[in-house]
């Protein structure tokens, strides 16, 4: 990832750097000039020797300004667009494939792609800021050679020492700042729980356990930053010691070098301004490492998140042409058929799911083959049964035992993405009006959908969250939203919970009409009546033992079945 940041910026790169090395060669020659000034100018030298000397050093500062200002305005436009870029790349492939991000909480995923993104970008300003230090330390070595051979020896044994030992402490520094950003996201994480649940907590008493957990888990948060602070602090100061040692030494070595008349006056304030200097190009380097490893450390949670595996042209507008192209391969999808949903391999067909002797938890015996246009219930007298039903039908993970499969296609398979729909009960609405809204992205036509939510009286425009829509309304647009999209399979999990009984009992007949007439399969988890009525056939499973395949009429002489469905 951090190689291909180069790539992506190698111009941007080569002109910081530049800009930067011309900075702290014109600042690493300025003592020079001051020195042979000295010698030169102030020791008997005519008047026009020190108005040459003035104006060498004004050039100096003119140069080293400009290039430095240039510098820092390109890096700081290379770094910015980095950091944007690599928040929409692992964006883009969190909703291309949720599975990515389902073992994080939102929290920890926005810290991610915060943190951890602009962390990650600030390889570019670490790896410009160790060029440019080396430069400096060039310049600074040369011109002490210049001044005196065995002073340069000195330097050239002393920086070498400072800047590997500061060296050996970026890893130490690396799993520092890693534990620093992973206990961050953890709080985030809780922080965004916490206000989402905020009113049940309310309800059952639960808000002084949510409040010590709380203060726990940013303890450790603050722990965590503060020996990260502990270590960033020690390297600063490992590199500013190893600047004064060097400048002490320095010191002493060039007084004595006057005093026995080897070098002149103007060659050790020359000396002494040097080694002053080489402080900064010292810290340049020591920041640069640490920029660096930094940078390690969030690039590897970023890939974790499948940052790296996105496209290469992935920036903004390369995400929004992949939209608009992968609408239209969408749109030549669902005219096409299920072979062209196969996925990477032509040969590869997929197929309505089909599950052989499955077991789900402590549910045994499930064989079930679903048809092309069929819409299937699923009863679940055990929520957490319920919840891996939903993924087992959605393709995001198989069966505790047996099998299932999708054609030809096993779960987890990555032309399922494009196959199998498997909408959330907890449904997000990306867009600033309905039409956005609708827009799956996937190549169904969303005419209908929207002429049929605009007779409802929904609001055009959308507030952030649709804010302005009731829970009832946010669920009958993402249904909506998922029958625009014509997936092959569609998996919904209770999509009518908070409407009322007569919306209920019409979306249920639209639904199941409009799924029969598309000739696409449905799976629907839910306890819901109204719902169940509607579909082919019920698939029951109780707490345990086999499940139970037939019709919601027949099932209804269950007792378990009955209790599960009962309002």
């Amino acid at each position: 990832m951090l190689r291909d940041m180069v790539r992506r910026h190698t111009r941007t790169v080569a002109v910081c750097c530049t800009g930067s090395g011309v900075h702290q060669i014109c600042e690493a020659l300025v003592p020079l000039v001051i020195g042979l000034t000295v010698d030169h100018a102030v020791d008997g030298g005519p008047p026009e020797a020190i108005l040459l000397a003035v104006a060498a050093v004004l050039v100096l500062f003119v140069v080293l300004g400009t290039a430095a200002g240039l510098a820092v305005w390109w890096l700081n436009g290379a770094v910015l667009t980095e950091a944007h870029r690599l928040r929409v790349r692992t964006t883009a492939a969190l909703l291309a494939d949720p599975v990515l991000g389902a073992d994080r909480r939102p929290g920890d995923l926005v810290s991610v792609l915060t943190v951890d993104a602009t962390a990650t970008a600030e390889f570019l300003r670490g790896l410009v800021g160790i060029v440019s230090g080396v430069a400096g330390l060039a310049v600074t070595v040369a011109v002490l050679l210049f001044v005196d051979p065995l002073l340069c020896l000195g330097i050239l044994l002393l920086v070498p020492a400072m800047t590997w030992g500061v060296r050996l402490l970026g890893p130490w520094l690396e799993r520092r700042v890693t534990a620093r950003q992973r206990s961050v996201g953890r709080a985030a994480a809780l922080a965004a729980e916490f206000v989402t649940a905020l009113r049940p907590l309310r309800g059952f008493g639960g808000v002084p356990e949510a409040l010590r957990r709380y203060r726990h888990t940013v303890g450790e948060s603050r722990d965590a930053a503060l020996r990260s602070a502990t270590a960033v602090s020690l390297v600063d100061g490992v590199g500013l010691l190893a600047s004064a040692v060097a400048l002490l030494g320095t010191v002493a070595a060039a007084a004595a070098m006057v005093s026995a008349g080897r070098i002149t006056v103007g060659g050790f304030v020359t000396a002494v301004t040097m080694v002053s200097f080489a402080g900064d190009p010292v810290q340049r380097v020591t920041t640069g490492i640490q920029r660096v490893y930094a940078a390690r450390a969030g690039a590897a949670r970023l890939a974790r998140l499948g940052a790296a595996a996105a496209p290469p042209g992935s920036t903004a507008t390369g995400h929004r042409t992949a939209q608009a192209g992968s609408t239209a391969t969408g749109h030549r999808t669902a005219q096409a058929g299920p072979q062209a949903h196969a996925g990477p391999s032509a040969r590869e067909v997929a197929g309505p799911p089909r599950l052989r002797a499955a077991a789900i938890g402590a549910v045994t015996g499930i064989e079930l083959a679903l048809g092309r246009g069929e819409m299937l219930g699923v009863v679940a007298a055990d929520r957490a049964v319920a919840d891996a039903a939903a993924d087992v039908f959605g393709g995001r993970r198989g069966p505790d035992r047996g099998e299932i499969m999708f054609g030809e296609l096993p779960p987890g398979h990555p032309g399922l993405r494009r196959y199998v729909l498997a909408e959330p009960h907890a449904v997000t609405l990306l867009g600033r009006t309905l039409t956005e809204a609708l827009d799956t992205g996937r190549g169904g036509d969303p005419g209908a959908a929207l002429v049929a939510a605009r007779a409802t009286g929904l609001a055009e425009e959308l507030l952030d969250a649709s804010a302005n829509l009731s829970g009832g309304q946010r669920q009958r647009v993402a249904l909506a939203r998922a029958l625009a999209a014509v997936p092959p399979v569609l998996v919904l999990r209770d999509p009518l919970t908070a409407v009322d009984s007569v919306t209920e009992h019409d979306a249920a007949a639209g639904l199941a009409a409009y799924r029969r007439e598309s000739g696409g399969a449905t799976v629907v988890v839910t306890t819901s009546p109204v719902l169940l009525a509607r579909c082919d056939r019920v698939l029951f499973l109780p707490r345990t033992g086999p499940a139970v395949l037939s019709t919601a009429a027949r099932l209804g002489t269950n007792a378990d079945y009955a209790a599960a469905v009962l309002r």
